[in-house]
């Protein structure tokens, strides 16, 4: 067995870090465990990202401006609302059972179609502020629907300079200027996981990129993972003005981390680390570049170290530290992955090879959003990778 593959082993059981609160050795029960959970229409805007508190009987869903809180029989809890950026993918950090969340605020079309939804509102996202966020809720003080993101104290953000730099900063590719280093867009996909460098037992939070879809430059088919260690963030969190967004946070990640998976439309929606398998989940808006196989979801080989090698597709060479695909599902030029429709609107796992994973809706009359997450069992199979449970 590989070194990296026998610590993943070891650790699994303490590092249940994408959603659930209990032990892989304590097992599942399935037969109780809900099927569907309906969330209810909830406005205009799409669902992004899941969180699931087996042991509290809890999940959290982000529907981009607001945070739910439910339990497993869907039931609200409580919400946080107030948000005027977009709140992503969710995760739970096993060492403190907070929900960790990605938190955008930019002037691009997705912070355009934001202001332009919420216009009636007073507080709408000012223009031309950016900042890329992990916001950290506490969900002992969500405890009724309809809180304030600000004024609640359920809500600290830490800033992520790291992503705001390569988003703001111009590159050479193809003998032309292209805004957004490494086309950042942002970032979206969040999720504790052991360190991919195998130099520590302790998890980090890996933060991942969102990347521009565009056809003309070759610099943007890398998926992008930014690695945290989080026991130093208190420092750091602070409340969120969304008048005067801050800066304060790490000034750079202990990590950065590429995977070659050819161009996706907005880079990593989902990501959610199994500690049943070891490996990471990656849930993605399929890409335009037709020379790549443009699968929507991708796993990341956990059992394999990071590398250092040269980046492909970049002017002037750049070396970067490179993880690679689980070589499982389909296989083309030695990307691997596979095609399935649902996951980039929330994706957890819960232990065992079991996953929670969001099947989102829009009312064609009302055009409110919804969600209906449903559980499935891992197969890996090439055309079917996941099986609903009956």
């Amino acid at each position: 067995m590989h070194l990296r593959h026998l610590l993943l082993c070891l650790t699994a059981p303490l590092l249940l870090t994408g959603c659930p609160s209990h032990s892989e050795t304590t097992g599942l029960d399935i037969e109780n465990l809900p099927r569907a959970i309906h969330s209810g229409e909830q406005g205009p805007f799409h669902v992004q990202g899941i969180a699931v508190d087996l042991e509290k009987g809890y999940i959290y869903l982000s529907f981009t401006t607001k945070l739910l809180k439910m339990d497993l029989a869907g039931n609200l809890i409580g919400s946080v609302q107030g948000m005027t950026g977009h709140l992503g993918c969710l995760t739970r950090n096993p060492a403190d059972g907070r929900i960790y969340g990605s938190l955008e605020y930019k002037d691009d079309a997705i912070g355009k179609n934001i202001r332009k939804t919420l216009d009636s509102d007073s507080s709408a996202q000012p223009e031309n502020q950016t900042g890329f966020y992990v916001a950290i809720f506490d969900p002992d003080r969500i405890t009724r629907p309809d809180m304030d993101a600000e004024k609640d104290r359920v809500m600290t953000t830490v800033y992520i300079k790291e992503a705001v730099a390569d988003y703001l900063a111009e590159t050479e590719n193809g003998g032309r200027t292209w805004d957004h280093r490494f086309a950042c867009s942002g970032i979206d996909g969040v999720t504790f996981a052991p360190d991919f460098s195998g130099k520590s037992r302790d998890p980090y939070l890996y933060v991942a990129y969102g990347i521009y879809g565009d056809t003309l430059r070759t610099d943007n088919d890398y998926q992008i993972l930014l690695a945290y260690d989080v026991r130093r963030w208190k420092q750091y969190e602070q409340p969120l003005s969304q008048d005067n967004l801050h800066k304060s946070g790490p000034e750079r990640p202990d990590h950065k981390y590429f995977v070659y998976t050819g161009n996706t439309n907005y880079g990593i929606q989902n990501l959610a680390y199994d500690p049943a398998s070891g490996n990471c989940y990656a849930a993605v808006y399929k890409g335009k570049k037709s020379h790549f196989p443009n699968y929507t979801l991708f796993v990341i080989d956990g059992s394999q170290p990071a590398r250092k090698e040269l980046l492909k597709g970049f002017d002037t060479p750049i070396e970067g530290e490179c993880l690679s695909l689980l070589p499982e599902g389909n296989s083309t030029d030695n990307i691997y992955g596979w095609r399935f429709p649902w996951g980039t609107t929330g994706l957890c796992p819960i232990g065992e090879g079991y996953f929670y994973i969001s099947h989102n809706a829009r009312n064609k009359t009302t055009k409110q959003e919804s969600t209906t997450v449903r559980l499935y069992k891992w197969t890996g199979d090439k055309d079917t990778p996941f099986q609903q449970v009956e």
